[in-house]
C-alpha cells in the first residue's frame, strides 16, 4: 500500500449521502480504504468531528473540492497507519489531528503530511478531532486576515457554534478588550460568558446592533466574525467601529438583500471573505505552523481546549446532523468509530 505500512482491511464503513437532503440521507455504507499518495498518511480514524459544511454538502448546497472525497468530513483524529513513500515526519502509531477536504466520516481516512498535526498534549482524541477546521477557521479569519489585536473589541456570532466557542477562547486568551457573543437562548447565554464572553446577546430577544452599540458606548465593535449573512450583513455594517473589520465565514442565513453601503463607506470598513476547504495543502499548511506556535503552547497548558458537546456513533451520523440542525448544541459535535489503538 504504501512505504511504510501496518496490516490494513480492504474496505471499511463510511457515510455516504445518498441524495441532497435532511439528516436521513445520511446513510452507513461499505467503501474501499484509500490508499495514501507519496506525501500522504492513511489514519485509523477514532473521532471525526461534524461541521456546517458538512450540513450544507448533505443539503447539496456545497460541493467537495476537485478530487476530495464525497464522504463528508474534514476534520479527524486517529491513528497513522500508513505512510506515502515520501513522508519522513510521522511514523506509524502516531496519534494525530488532520485537516482534509472531504472523507472523515469513515473509518479510515487520507490526509497531506503536511496538514496533519501530532495530537497535543493534554488532549483525548475525541477533543483533537474537534480541532483542526475549527481552530484554523478562526486562526485564518479572525487574526491572520481580520487582524485582530490585542485591546480590540469583537462580536462573535454564533457564540454557541464550534467556530463561535472557539474564537470566543482564542480572543479572550489573546487580550480582546471585549468579547460580545450572539447565542439563541438563555442557556447558550449563561455558557458563553462562562466560556469567556463579556457581553452574550440573545438573538431572539434582543437586538444585537443596539446591544453592542450600548456595551460598547456606542462606539461599535473592531470585528466582526460572521457565520450568519443574510440580513446580519447590513446590521454588522451599524454595529462596526470606524475602520472595522468584517470577516464573513459563513452564510446560513443565505445573501445579504437591500444592502445600504453607505455606513460601509463613511466608517471605512473592510468586509472580507474567505473559505478554508479549497485552499491549498501548502495554503493550510502555513496557517497549521502558525498554530503550532501561538495556539499549542496554549492547549498543552491547559488554558483553552476544544468544547466537545456530544458524541455519537459513526453509524449514527444521521442522529449527528439532527442535533446540528436543532442547534440546541454548545460547542462540537464529535462522531466516534470504537476504534482501538494499534500497539
Amino acid at each position: 500500500m504504501s512505504a511504510s505500512t501496518v496490516s490494513v482491511p480492504s474496505t471499511m464503513t463510511a457515510i455516504e449521502i445518498e441524495q441532497p437532503g435532511g439528516p436521513e440521507v445520511l446513510v452507513p455504507t461499505t467503501r474501499p480504504v484509500p490508499v495514501p499518495a507519496a506525501d500522504e498518511v492513511l489514519i485509523r480514524i477514532h473521532a471525526a468531528a461534524v461541521n456546517g459544511p458538512d450540513v450544507f454538502q448533505r443539503k447539496g448546497l456545497y460541493d467537495p473540492p476537485p478530487g476530495a472525497s464525497d464522504i463528508p468530513g474534514l476534520e479527524v483524529a486517529g491513528q497513522v497507519v500508513a505512510t506515502g513513500a515520501d513522508v519522513t515526519q510521522f511514523r506509524l502509531g502516531d496519534l494525530v489531528c488532520a485537516l482534509i477536504p472531504g472523507g472523515g466520516y469513515a473509518e479510515y481516512a487520507v490526509a497531506h503530511a503536511c496538514n496533519t498535526m501530532r495530537v497535543p498534549k493534554g488532549l483525548t482524541l475525541v477533543e483533537a478531532g474537534a480541532m483542526p477546521e475549527t481552530f484554523m477557521t478562526v486562526w485564518l479569519n479572525l487574526f491572520q486576515r481580520g487582524k485582530f489585536a490585542a485591546g480590540e473589541s469583537v462580536l462573535i456570532h454564533g457564540g454557541a457554534s464550534g467556530i463561535g466557542t472557539t474564537a470566543t477562547m482564542l480572543a479572550k486568551a489573546f487580550g480582546a478588550a471585549k468579547i460580545i457573543t450572539t447565542v439563541g437562548s438563555q442557556a447558550h447565554r449563561e455558557a458563553s460568558l462562562a466560556l469567556g464572553a463579556d457581553v452574550a446577546i440573545d438573538y431572539r430577544e434582543n437586538d444585537f446592533v443596539s446591544e453592542t452599540k450600548r456595551s460598547t458606548d456606542e462606539r461599535g465593535v473592531d470585528v466582526i466574525l460572521d457565520i450568519i449573512a443574510g440580513d446580519y450583513v447590513g446590521r454588522n455594517y451599524e454595529a462596526a467601529a470606524m475602520d472595522g473589520r468584517i470577516v464573513q465565514v459563513g452564510v446560513i442565513k443565505g445573501p445579504a438583500k437591500e444592502l445600504n453601503l453607505v455606513p460601509m463607506l463613511t466608517k471605512r470598513l473592510t468586509h472580507l471573505g474567505s473559505t478554508l476547504r479549497s485552499r491549498t495543502a501548502a495554503d493550510k499548511a502555513t496557517i497549521i505552523s502558525e498554530l503550532g506556535r501561538h495556539v499549542w503552547p496554549l492547549i498543552e497548558s491547559g488554558n483553552i481546549k476544544p468544547v466537545v458537546y456530544k458524541t455519537f456513533a459513526l453509524a449514527d451520523a444521521r442522529g449527528a446532523h439532527e442535533l446540528i440542525d436543532s442547534g440546541t448544541h454548545f460547542g462540537k459535535i464529535v462522531l466516534t468509530t470504537g476504534a482501538g489503538l494499534i500497539d
